[in-house]
Protein backbone atom coordinates (compact mmCIF):
# COMPACT_ATOMS: atom_id res chain seq x y z
CA UNK A 1 0.00 0.00 0.00
CA UNK A 2 2.62 2.11 0.77
CA UNK A 3 4.54 1.26 -2.57
CA UNK A 4 1.23 2.37 -4.27
CA UNK A 5 0.94 5.68 -2.57
CA UNK A 6 4.36 6.89 -2.99
CA UNK A 7 4.08 6.24 -6.83
CA UNK A 8 0.84 8.77 -6.91
CA UNK A 9 2.44 11.17 -5.08
CA UNK A 10 5.64 10.71 -7.58
CA UNK A 11 3.34 11.07 -10.50
CA UNK A 12 1.37 13.82 -8.74
CA UNK A 13 4.53 16.21 -8.13
CA UNK A 14 5.11 19.57 -7.67
CA UNK A 15 6.33 21.15 -10.24
CA UNK A 16 7.01 18.23 -12.54
CA UNK A 17 3.00 18.30 -13.20
CA UNK A 18 1.94 21.01 -11.35
CA UNK A 19 -1.19 22.10 -13.22
CA UNK A 20 -2.05 18.60 -13.74
CA UNK A 21 -1.58 18.24 -10.27
CA UNK A 22 -3.43 21.36 -9.15
CA UNK A 23 -6.45 20.26 -11.44
CA UNK A 24 -6.90 17.10 -9.78
CA UNK A 25 -6.55 18.28 -6.49
CA UNK A 26 -8.91 20.60 -6.96
CA UNK A 27 -11.61 18.53 -8.60
CA UNK A 28 -11.34 16.52 -5.69
CA UNK A 29 -11.82 19.12 -3.39
CA UNK A 30 -14.83 19.78 -4.90
CA UNK A 31 -16.23 16.06 -4.01
CA UNK A 32 -17.74 15.61 -0.70
CA UNK A 33 -14.24 14.25 0.38
CA UNK A 34 -12.63 16.42 2.72
CA UNK A 35 -9.55 17.52 0.99
CA UNK A 36 -8.34 21.06 0.35
CA UNK A 37 -6.64 22.29 -2.95
CA UNK A 38 -5.68 25.77 -1.70
CA UNK A 39 -1.89 24.29 -0.53
CA UNK A 40 -1.54 22.83 -3.94
CA UNK A 41 -2.14 26.04 -5.32
CA UNK A 42 -0.06 28.37 -3.21
CA UNK A 43 3.03 25.58 -3.23
CA UNK A 44 2.66 26.05 -7.17
CA UNK A 45 2.98 29.38 -6.74
CA UNK A 46 5.32 29.63 -4.28
CA UNK A 47 7.46 27.71 -7.06
CA UNK A 48 6.22 29.37 -10.22
CA UNK A 49 4.89 32.95 -9.25
CA UNK A 50 4.80 33.70 -13.18
CA UNK A 51 1.91 31.44 -13.80
CA UNK A 52 -0.79 33.23 -11.62
CA UNK A 53 -3.70 33.74 -13.82
CA UNK A 54 -3.04 29.95 -15.59
CA UNK A 55 -3.06 28.53 -11.88
CA UNK A 56 -5.93 30.22 -11.04
CA UNK A 57 -7.85 28.91 -14.08
CA UNK A 58 -6.75 25.78 -13.87
CA UNK A 59 -7.63 25.72 -10.29
CA UNK A 60 -11.57 27.04 -11.03
CA UNK A 61 -12.24 24.26 -13.62
CA UNK A 62 -11.40 21.51 -11.55
CA UNK A 63 -13.02 22.67 -8.85
CA UNK A 64 -16.07 23.89 -11.05
CA UNK A 65 -16.02 19.87 -12.57
CA UNK A 66 -15.86 18.96 -9.51
CA UNK A 67 -19.01 20.89 -8.54
CA UNK A 68 -20.65 19.59 -11.37
CA UNK A 69 -19.89 16.39 -10.77
CA UNK A 70 -21.96 16.54 -7.31
CA UNK A 71 -24.78 18.16 -9.21
CA UNK A 72 -25.00 14.95 -10.79
CA UNK A 73 -24.77 12.80 -7.49
CA UNK A 74 -27.63 14.53 -6.02
CA UNK A 75 -29.71 14.92 -9.10
CA UNK A 76 -29.63 10.91 -9.40
CA UNK A 77 -29.80 10.77 -5.09
CA UNK A 78 -33.69 10.95 -4.78
CA UNK A 79 -33.82 8.22 -2.70
CA UNK A 80 -31.20 8.30 -0.23
CA UNK A 81 -32.08 12.54 0.65
CA UNK A 82 -36.09 11.71 0.97
CA UNK A 83 -35.05 9.33 4.34
CA UNK A 84 -34.45 12.76 5.11
CA UNK A 85 -37.52 14.98 4.20
CA UNK A 86 -39.29 14.83 7.54
CA UNK A 87 -36.76 16.75 9.35
CA UNK A 88 -37.00 20.68 10.09
CA UNK A 89 -34.07 21.81 8.89
CA UNK A 90 -34.25 19.87 5.83
CA UNK A 91 -37.68 21.52 4.80
CA UNK A 92 -36.00 24.59 5.42
CA UNK A 93 -33.12 24.40 4.01
CA UNK A 94 -34.62 22.97 0.72
CA UNK A 95 -37.26 25.98 0.64
CA UNK A 96 -34.12 28.60 0.81
CA UNK A 97 -32.83 27.39 -2.26
CA UNK A 98 -35.50 26.65 -4.10
CA UNK A 99 -36.20 30.18 -3.63
CA UNK A 100 -32.79 31.17 -4.43
CA UNK A 101 -32.39 29.14 -7.50
CA UNK A 102 -29.66 28.43 -9.43
CA UNK A 103 -28.25 31.92 -7.45
CA UNK A 104 -27.89 29.42 -4.68
CA UNK A 105 -24.48 27.96 -6.28
CA UNK A 106 -22.34 31.38 -6.15
CA UNK A 107 -22.09 29.76 -2.27
CA UNK A 108 -20.14 26.53 -3.35
CA UNK A 109 -17.01 28.04 -2.46
CA UNK A 110 -17.81 27.95 1.02
CA UNK A 111 -16.23 24.99 3.45
CA UNK A 112 -17.83 22.29 4.64
CA UNK A 113 -21.78 23.38 3.03
CA UNK A 114 -20.37 24.37 -1.11
CA UNK A 115 -19.78 20.94 -2.20
CA UNK A 116 -23.33 19.27 -0.20
CA UNK A 117 -25.09 22.55 -2.19
CA UNK A 118 -24.13 21.48 -5.74
CA UNK A 119 -25.66 18.31 -4.68
CA UNK A 120 -28.65 19.26 -3.71
CA UNK A 121 -29.39 21.76 -6.63
CA UNK A 122 -29.11 18.52 -8.86
CA UNK A 123 -31.04 16.83 -6.31
CA UNK A 124 -33.75 19.48 -6.62
CA UNK A 125 -33.41 19.19 -10.05
CA UNK A 126 -31.81 23.37 -10.57
CA UNK A 127 -30.98 24.57 -14.11
CA UNK A 128 -27.74 22.65 -14.86
CA UNK A 129 -26.13 25.44 -16.55
CA UNK A 130 -26.87 28.15 -14.74
CA UNK A 131 -26.23 26.38 -11.14
CA UNK A 132 -22.52 25.77 -13.35
CA UNK A 133 -22.10 29.35 -14.47
CA UNK A 134 -22.45 30.64 -10.67
CA UNK A 135 -20.25 27.85 -9.07
CA UNK A 136 -17.86 28.71 -12.11
CA UNK A 137 -18.08 32.53 -10.85
CA UNK A 138 -18.18 31.05 -7.00
CA UNK A 139 -14.96 29.10 -7.50
CA UNK A 140 -12.98 32.01 -9.25
CA UNK A 141 -13.59 34.06 -6.77
CA UNK A 142 -12.53 31.93 -3.69
CA UNK A 143 -9.29 31.02 -5.64
CA UNK A 144 -7.81 35.04 -6.38
CA UNK A 145 -8.81 35.99 -2.66
CA UNK A 146 -7.42 33.13 -1.06
CA UNK A 147 -4.52 32.74 -3.12
CA UNK A 148 -3.65 36.92 -2.95
CA UNK A 149 -3.75 36.74 0.98
CA UNK A 150 -1.85 33.63 1.00
CA UNK A 151 0.82 35.10 -1.23
CA UNK A 152 0.23 38.20 0.63
CA UNK A 153 0.59 36.41 4.17
CA UNK A 154 3.13 34.51 3.57
CA UNK A 155 5.64 36.32 0.99
CA UNK A 156 8.15 33.48 1.01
Amino acid sequence: MEAWLASVLALFALPRFGLTTLFVAAFISATLLPVGSEPVLYGLLRLNPDIFWQAILVATAGNTLGGMLDWWIGYGAHEAVDKYSHSKHHTRALEWLERLGPKACLLSWLPLVGDPLCAVAGWLKLPFWPCTAYMLVGKFLRYVTMTTILLSAFPG
